[in-house]
């Protein structure tokens, strides 16, 4: 049952990405473009998204099972640290080259586009070079 909801889950963002044009880089960049042909149609998706995020983070806090039955996993710490400012200017950038992020990039990938395609398979190798110097410390 748990994985048949987490499929359905996944294939509803995946078309909730698609129809606000999160996976198509093309109109991405047009949104990070601020200097240019801005196209500001993507802040209300992403103003939309952040809202449905905290309502959703404020009820899981006070759960300590998912819907599903399985532990809450909530991040503890609030810490602002080197690693997550690192992880999030690599991210930005990332974003703004390509005008693809994680999870339009899987949306991507689910349609054969050979952006989606490249850029998995650089956000594999770059989850493996983490892991690696994980590792060496």
């Amino acid at each position: 049952m748990k994985t048949i909801v987490a499929f359905l889950v996944g294939l509803l963002f995946g078309i909730g990405l698609i129809v606000a044009g999160m996976s198509n880089p093309a109109k991405v960049l047009g949104f990070l473009d601020l200097a240019g042909a801005w196209d500001p149609s993507l802040a209300l998706v992403m103003g939309a998204a952040v809202a449905v995020g905290m309502a959703g983070f404020a009820v899981a806090r006070r759960r300590k099972v998912s819907l599903l039955g399985e532990p809450m996993q909530i991040p503890a710490s609030r810490a602002i640290d080197r690693p997550l400012v690192i992880g999030s200017a690599l991210f930005g950038i990332g974003w703004g080259l390509a005008g693809i992020c994680p999870g339009p990039a899987l949306t991507l990938l689910g349609t054969g586009a050979p952006k989606g395609v490249v850029f998995v398979l650089a956000m594999f190798a770059g989850m493996a070079l983490f892991s690696l110097l994980q590792r060496r410390n």
